[in-house]
């Protein structure tokens, strides 16, 4: 996303496709990569978003091992995009999907987990994923079941793929989906604190994991417990979530403007490009 390294990183050798700004060496600056910009473009246009004329990349500071520079390029109060809608076919019909907005970040290293033949842990890092252009889609809170859910992200799978932007396979980590949850009683209107789920890299994964969140969501609460806030993984060999860590609030990233990067004017000549280049 800030650097010229190749993004092709799934068969390449470990720490092989890297430079001095995704690995976050002091004193190397970043650069942006405007056809990630059109991308992102692109897609707020397919989901019928409105473009932002004027947007910034913002630091979100997070002390986590996998991530280089101990904070991430991100987008915080001025995406890309915004506003749009998704269309998804239910049982009862067509539904309409609001989308929050499209936002551009960097991705971060990946952690390999390992045990050697004396059950000592350790973990290996590699980081030519670091850096990667990475899109994220955030929509509103208008899904109410699993089945819902996999609609959503067949139909934003399809749309991904028709536009160009991304081959948006699941299986190769390419397309990825942190669900978010939450429980309330029939005919209230207040939502409960939602869990964030990770892990998941396919739909059946996702559609098992929100089945088994929602029911021990609701067992919880009618046995008493208060559902906190919290981030929880997806262990497909069990068939159940656990507990990650507590989920941030956005306050807890401490987000400022990027001060390596100039905020971006996005013209109506360069909208209206991206328009054209639609299928």
């Amino acid at each position: 996303m800030f650097c010229a390294c190749s993004a092709a990183y799934q068969d390449s050798p470990p720490n092989t496709t890297v430079c001095a700004v995704c690995m976050g060496m002091p004193g190397a600056l970043p650069v942006m990569n405007r056809k990630a910009v059109d991308y992102v473009i692109r897609t707020g246009l397919a989901l019928g978003c409105e473009i932002s004329t004027l947007t910034k990349f913002d630091r979100k500071n997070y002390p986590y091992p996998d991530l280089m520079k101990g904070y991430q390029i991100s987008q915080y109060d001025q995406p890309v995009a915004y506003g749009g809608c998704l269309a998804i076919d239910t049982d009862s019909g067509e539904k309409t999907i609001g989308v929050t907005r499209v936002h551009l970040e960097e991705d971060v290293a990946k952690l390999f987990h390992r045990t050697d033949d004396f059950g000592e842990s350790y973990s290996l890092l590699d980081v030519n994923r670091a850096g990667v252009p990475l899109m994220e889609i955030v929509s509103e809170p208008d899904m109410r079941s699993p089945d819902e859910a996999r609609s959503y992200l067949t139909q934003l799978q399809t749309i991904l793929r028709y536009i160009g932007v991304s081959s948006a396979n699941m299986e190769e980590g390419n397309f990825r989906c942190d669900a978010n949850i939450s429980v309330r009683p029939r005919g209230s209107s207040e939502l409960g604190a939602k869990v964030e789920i990770k892990n998941m890299n396919s739909f059946r994964a996702v559609h098992r994991a929100l089945q088994h969140e929602a029911e021990r969501q609701v067992r919880a609460v009618k046995e008493g417990e208060q559902i906190v806030q919290e981030t929880r993984g997806w262990d497909e060999a069990t068939g159940t979530t656990f507990t990650q860590r507590t989920k941030e609030y956005a306050h807890d990233y401490r987000y400022f403007p990027e001060p390596d990067l100039p905020p971006l004017v996005i013209g109506e000549c360069w909208v209206l490009d991206a328009r054209q280049a639609l299928p």
